[in-house]
């Protein structure tokens, strides 16, 4: 089946009842992820994050709506094959070494003899474990066991690569490689949902994302028109005039090196352009305010009123 979507999902909810309490998990998700693009899905504990991942995998049924995986449905055993998963929590059976695991990772996947030694001796160079290899994966340290399951993701060459929390354990070294892999498969066409709740890391990873709170969609789009939108603001990077000449005016203004950031609302453009030029200001660059993801994320879940979830 051919399909321009990675991942569709139309009206996807979970419902769960735990005795006479009724918890919704997901409600009524409607997106579609395009084929080759990095997808971040953000959203505090409890948000329908890991509910979403589970759902496209097959390892729950949805209550309502569905979810569809390069066109098939997640019970495809053959659309199966094409995913690769990152758990947030991962447990490799600890008494095989980290080559032994992804041998059996890459037999089970379908890969030949040869074809297994070939791609677990790239991949293990490729995470950075080819010396710790032959240690047996209980005696590894929390981030050993991070790099060894993301190469266990990347056994079968898959075309959907799911990451759930993959720099959870990793020092800055290790947040690298993962972000250097990332990029890596996206170059290869291969499409990536990405879950973290390192910021940072999904603005400078993802092409779109969408904000999950309370089992329901709040926000979804390319990371930059996000940002852009969301500020609602205008910067002006001005020189020949000092941050206190500005503050002075009554601005809402910043130091940036050698010059002045100042910070106000698009429809008062005019208004403030003439007072800092009648003022001495030389205005070198106007743009809209960039909004921080971070910020993003803070304001639409603290505007929502929904209690994290354990």
């Amino acid at each position: 089946m051919t399909t321009d979507f990675a991942i569709e999902t139309r009206g996807l909810s979970k419902h769960y009842r735990v005795g006479r309490r009724a918890i919704i998990a997901l409600e009524g998700l409607t997106l579609s992820v395009a084929r080759g693009e990095v997808f971040g899905l953000l959203g505090p504990n409890g948000a329908g994050k890991s509910t979403t991942i589970k759902l496209l995998l097959d390892l729950i049924k949805p209550t309502a709506g569905e979810a569809l995986v390069f066109g098939r449905s997640p019970r495809d055993s053959e659309g199966r094959r094409t995913i690769g998963f990152l758990p947030e929590n991962p447990a490799p059976y600890e008494y095989l070494t980290g080559e032994e695991f992804l041998s059996l990772a890459a037999r089970l996947s379908g890969l030949s003899a040869a074809e297994s030694k070939t791609r677990v001796g790239e991949l293990l160079v490729r995470v950075g474990m080819a010396k710790a290899s032959n240690i047996i994966i209980r005696r590894y340290s929390k981030g050993m066991v991070q790099r060894i399951a993301l190469a266990w993701a990347l056994v079968g060459k898959p075309s959907l690569l799911i990451l759930d929390e993959p720099t959870s354990g990793l020092d800055v070294l290790g947040r690298q490689l993962v972000r250097e892999l990332i990029l890596e498969e996206r170059q290869r066409g291969t499409t990536i949902l990405f879950c973290s709740h390192i910021i940072p890391d999904v603005e400078r990873l993802c092409d779109r994302v969408a904000l999950l709170v309370g089992g329901k969609l709040i926000k979804q789009g390319q990371v930059s028109e996000l940002l852009v939108s969301e500020g609602a603001l205008m910067e002006a990077t001005v020189e020949s005039i000092t941050l206190e000449a500005l503050k002075a005016l009554g601005l809402e203004a910043r130091a940036a090196g050698s010059r002045v950031v100042v910070c106000f609302d698009p429809a008062k453009t005019q208004e403030v352009l003439t007072q800092m030029m009648g003022a001495g200001a030389r205005v070198c660059e106007l743009t809209p305010a960039r909004y921080s993801l971070e910020q993003l994320f803070v304001d639409a879940v603290t505007h929502t009123g929904v209690e994290e979830r354990p």
